[in-house]
């Protein structure tokens, strides 16, 4: 039987102080709301690390 191995996610700066955010409970939505769920809570901070990157790339 082979198990299918897991994909390692590194987590960048910009991601691991989002996920202090929501550990704190200051972590909100773009409509305010405070995030209650963990996956949402990684998925924003995922998305503000691609954001951060591009915006990085672009400097260049």
């Amino acid at each position: 039987m082979i198990l299918a191995k897991k994909k390692k996610v590194k987590v960048g700066a910009k991601a691991r102080k989002v996920l202090k955010e929501f550990g704190a409970g200051t972590l909100k939505t773009s409509a305010g709301k405070k995030v209650t769920n963990q996956k949402q809570a990684f998925a924003i901070a995922m998305s503000e690390q691609r954001r951060a990157k591009k915006k990085h790339k672009k400097k260049k």
